[in-house]
C-alpha cells in the first residue's frame, strides 16, 4: 500500500509517547521521513520521561511534551482541565498537514485528529479503535512481526526507502566525560539492567548476583548496575558490583552503555537501547515474545523461559515460575555467543 501525497508534507507529527523501548523502535521512522522529506519540520509528541532520547537529534525538529499522568487529571482536576484545552489548542496551531499515530491507542489516535491534519496515518490494527481517527491504515499481515518492522510498513506507505534502519541517540562529549569520571578504568565492564517495567519481567536480583564471579573469572568483566527506580531496589542485592542505578539521564545511559563490553537485561527499555547500539548483548525473557518485541534483528542474543506458560504477557502473576526457574547457564552460554573472540577462562 502508496498513500498518494498530493504535495510532499510541510509539517509532520509522530505520535509515540511511550515507552522507553517503543520509542526507540521507532526511531528508524524518523530518520527515514527526514530522508524522503528534507525540507519538512518534524515533531514528536512524547512523554516527558522518553524525552530524553529525542532532544539534541538533528533530524528532529521540535519535541511536543504529554504528560499523561498530569493531564490524565483533567477530568477533576482544573487545573488539568485548563492545560489539557491548552494542549488540544496547541496541537491545532501547529497546523500539522500529516500525523503518523505509531502508539495506536484511542488517545493516540484521538490526537491525531485534534491537529486537524489533513493526512492521518496510522495501522489498521491498532487498538481502542484508534484507526477511527485515521484517514488511512496501514495493514501489517502476521501478528508475529516486530514492532520495528510494523512501524516500517508506515514510512514504507508514505514513500520512504525499506533502508538505512539507523539507530542514533543524542549522546555529547559531556555525558561520555560523565561516565567517564564514573567508570575511569579502562578495564571491560558488563552492565547488568535488572529492572523492568513489569515485576514479572524482571529475573530475580540474586540470578545476576550469582555471574558477577563466573564473568570476572571467565571473561576478565567487571559488573555495573544501571537503570531507574525500577533497578534502584535490586541493586543491593547485586554485591560486587558498581551501583550506578538513578545516577544517569537518558542520554548519560547511552553514553554508559555505548563503552560496554557486555549487556545483560531483562526485556525493558534500556535493553532495547543496548540493541540499538549494537552492543554485545544477552536479552532475558518470560512472559513476553521476544519475536515481537525482542532486541531487533539480534534472535541469537535472547535466552527465552521454556515454562509451558511462557508467554504469558501477564504483569502479575502468583509464582514468577517462568524467570524464577531459569538459571545462570543458558545465559552464560548466549554470553559466550555473544563474546566469541573472548576466550573464556577455565571455570
Amino acid at each position: 500500500m502508496t498513500i498518494p501525497l498530493p504535495s510532499p508534507p510541510r509539517r509532520i507529527l509522530i505520535i509515540k509517547p511511550s515507552s522507553l523501548g517503543d520509542v526507540v523502535h521507532s526511531l528508524p521512522v524518523l530518520f527515514l521521513l527526514r530522508r524522503q522529506f528534507p525540507n519538512a519540520h518534524i515533531a514528536w509528541l512524547v512523554a516527558p520521561y522518553c524525552a530524553g532520547l529525542l532532544r539534541g537529534l538533528k533530524e528532529l525538529d521540535e519535541v511536543i511534551l504529554f504528560d499523561r499522568r498530569f493531564l490524565g487529571e483533567a477530568w477533576y482536576n482544573p487545573r488539568a482541565f485548563l492545560a489539557l484545552c491548552s494542549f488540544h489548542r496547541g496541537l491545532r496551531r501547529h497546523n500539522f498537514d500529516l500525523a503518523i499515530d505509531l502508539q495506536g491507542l484511542f488517545r493516540s489516535g484521538y490526537f491525531a485528529r485534534v491537529t486537524g491534519a489533513a493526512l492521518r496515518v496510522g495501522l489498521a490494527n491498532a487498538r481502542e479503535s484508534a484507526p477511527v481517527f485515521y484517514t488511512h491504515r496501514v495493514v501489517v499481515g502476521t501478528p508475529e512481526i516486530h514492532a520495528v518492522d510494523r512501524y516500517l510498513k508506515i514510512a514504507a506507505a508514505l514513500g520512504c526507502p525499506g533502508e538505512p534502519i539507523e539507530f542514533h541517540f543524542p549522546v555529547t562529549d559531556a555525558d561520555r566525560d560523565y561516565i567517564h569520571t564514573l567508570i575511569p578504568s579502562p578495564r571491560p565492564y558488563a552492565v547488568f539492567l535488572p529492572g523492568a517495567n513489569w515485576p514479572t519481567k524482571r529475573w530475580p536480583a540474586e540470578r545476576f548476583a550469582e555471574l558477577v564471579s563466573p564473568l570476572h573469572r571467565r571473561f576478565n568483566l567487571s559488573a555495573v548496575v544501571a537503570g531507574g527506580d525500577d533497578a534502584a531496589g535490586l541493586a543491593p542485592l547485586i554485591p560486587n558490583t558498581l551501583d550506578l542505578t538513578n545516577r544517569t539521564t537518558l542520554p548519560q545511559l547511552v553514553a554508559l552503555l555505548e563503552r560496554a563490553a557486555l549487556v545483560i537485561a531483562n526485556d525493558s527499555g534500556p535493553m532495547h537501547i543496548a540493541a540499538a547500539l549494537g552492543r554485545p548483548l544477552v536479552a532475558i525473557f518470560g512472559p513476553t515474545n521476544s519475536t515481537r518485541t525482542g532486541p531487533y534483528a539480534l534472535p541469537h542474543a535472547v535466552v527465552n523461559s521454556i515454562e509451558h506458560c511462557a508467554p504469558c504477557y501477564h504483569r502479575t502473576c502468583s509464582h514468577h515460575r517462568c524467570l524464577r526457574k531459569l538459571h545462570i547457564a543458558p545465559v552464560l552460554r548466549a554470553v559466550q555467543r555473544q563474546l566469541p573472540t573472548q576466550r573464556p577462562l577455565p571455570a
